[in-house]
């Protein structure tokens, strides 16, 4: 979590993680009901993970690639 929070700027834990991280959230407490806080916990942090990873390959897919060259 601290490499997290110190590798990204602000505008990329507002604009990236944190709506990611409310939608795992929301998730979380909607649908897992282990009875279980350490389980709960760790689904949150699975689905965090997983949704960050789904984020990240459509914002790689969707961007408009650039040209490599050299002008």
């Amino acid at each position: 979590m601290y490499e997290l929070i110190r590798r990204l700027t602000l505008k990329q834990i507002t604009m990236e993680q944190l709506p990611v991280f409310l939608v795992a959230l929301t998730i979380a407490e909607l649908f897992y009901k282990f009875h279980s806080f350490l389980l709960e916990t760790a689904g949150f942090l699975v689905t965090w993970y997983a949704l960050g990873a789904l984020y990240a390959a459509l914002k790689a897919r969707l961007s408009p690639v650039r040209d490599q060259r050299a002008p």
